[in-house]
């Protein structure tokens, strides 16, 4: 089988995000933060560093639902009747979303912290030294 061309796989996977978008509420929720988080970024004039972690974990958030939906979405198409096996694989797939959230909301809130004007890291702001 011929793979297709790069611009066709391109395609395919924003298609993917897109239906991600248009279809799946938590990926809607966490976007929406993910756009809040970026208002904030640019507000509260935070540093490099801080923005760099904090654009890494809103992707891996977003990354992890996505994949978290996919499993789900093949365990659905595999046993489309209740079985806990299946209950047990959606629960695992929804728990590595969870705990990245709880870095992301770790993250967010560092945003109280900071001021306008600050520029101190997060790195700084964790060195106890």
């Amino acid at each position: 089988m011929r793979k297709p061309p790069v611009h066709k796989s391109l395609r395919n996977a924003f298609r993917g995000v897109f239906l991600m978008m248009k279809h799946e509420r938590n990926f809607q929720l966490e976007f929406a933060a993910f756009l809040v988080n970026l208002f904030l970024i640019f507000y509260l004039n935070l540093s490099s560093t801080d923005t760099i972690l904090i654009l890494m974990v809103s992707f891996g958030v977003l990354t992890t639902e996505i994949l978290n939906t996919a499993i789900e979405k093949i365990c659905d198409f595999v046993q489309p009747e209740f079985d806990k096996r299946i209950g047990f694989i959606k629960d695992i797939s929804a728990g590595a979303v969870v705990l990245l959230m709880f870095i992301y909301s770790e993250s967010f809130g560092h945003f109280r912290d900071c001021s306008r004007n600050s520029r101190i890291s997060i790195k700084e702001r964790l060195d106890f030294n």
